[in-house]
C-alpha cells in the first residue's frame, strides 16, 4: 500500500483526483490547508504528496518547504496555466514535478506512478544524513545496517521496515493496524497477532530485557511507541 497525501481547498479538486487515482494500492489523505498539510506527513508515512500552491493559511510553497525539513517524499505541485513563475520557485525549493490545471487524467496517474517508482528505487524516505539515531540505535537506510550499542544486529526485512518506522517518529503511537499497512503493505485483516509477533522478536534483538523494555512500549488501547532516549555517553 502507497500512501498519498492530497492537498488542496477545493472538495472537487480532491473528488476528481481519487478517481483519476484509483488504485487498491492508494491509501489517500486529505488536506484542505497547508498547515493541515505539513501535520499529516508528520504523523502518517506518506510517500508522495500532490500540493496545490493556492493553500489557505500556509500557501503550498510555504508548506512543501517545512515538509523537506523532516521528509524526502515527492511532492508534485498543483498549478494553473498562469502560474508559470510559481511553477519555477516551486521547483527550486524542493518539488519534484508539477500537474497543470484542467487535469489530464492518464497524465496524473502517469506522474504519480512515476514519482513513486523513482522514490521506491531510491530507497524512500532517507534523511539528509541516512542515518537515524536513538539511544544505542543507530539505523542507517541508505545501507540498511542496524547497529545497537556498536554492535551490527541482523533483522529481517519486516523488522527492518518495522524499526524504521518507529524510529522516524520516536513518541507517536501506532495502532496495529497502522504498523502492518505501513510494513506489510496491505489491508491489515488480522493483523494485530501478526504485528505483536514480530514486535517480540525485535524486541528480542535490540532489548536488553523483552520483558521490560526500554525502547519499544505498549500503549494499553491504543498500540505501540518508541521511547526517544539519549544517547548514553561514556566518561
Amino acid at each position: 500500500m502507497y500512501h498519498i497525501l492530497l492537498c488542496d481547498d477545493e472538495e472537487d479538486i480532491l473528488y476528481a483526483l481519487k478517481i483519476y487515482l484509483e488504485n487498491p494500492e492508494y491509501v489517500f489523505h486529505e488536506a484542505h490547508t497547508g498547515r493541515e498539510a505539513v501535520r499529516i506527513v508528520k504523523e502518517q508515512p506518506v510517500e508522495l504528496i500532490l500540493m496545490d500552491i493556492m493553500m489557505p493559511e500556509l500557501d503550498g510553497i510555504s508548506a512543501m518547504q517545512e515538509i523537506r525539513k523532516f521528509s524526502n517524499a515527492p511532492i508534485i505541485l498543483l498549478t494553473a496555466k498562469s502560474e508559470d513563475i510559481d511553477k519555477i520557485v516551486g521547483l527550486n525549493a524542493g518539488a519534484d514535478d508539477y500537474i497543470t490545471k484542467p487535469f489530464n487524467p492518464m497524465e496524473v496517474s502517469a506522474r504519480v506512478k512515476s514519482q513513486l517508482r523513482r522514490y521506491i528505487q531510491l530507497g524512500g524516505n532517507v534523511a539528509a544524513d541516512h542515518v537515524l539515531e536513538n539511544g544505542g540505535i543507530r539505523l542507517n537506510e541508505e545501507s540498511r545496517e542496524v547497529y545497537l550499542d556498536g554492535q551490527e544486529i541482523s533483522l529481517t526485512p519486516k523488522e527492518y521496515e518495522m524499526l524504521r518506522l518507529f524510529m522516524e517518529h520516536p513518541g507517536k503511537v501506532f495502532s496495529p493496524m497502522e504498523i502492518y499497512r505501513y510494513v506489510w503493505r496491505e489491508e491489515a485483516i488480522g493483523s494485530e497477532s501478526t504485528v505483536s509477533v514480530h514486535i517480540r522478536h525485535l524486541r528480542e534483538k535490540i532489548e536488553i530485557n523483552p520483558a521490560e523494555p526500554r525502547y519499544i512500549k505498549v500503549v494499553w488501547g491504543q498500540g505501540y511507541k518508541m521511547e526517544s532516549i539519549k544517547k548514553d555517553r561514556t566518561i
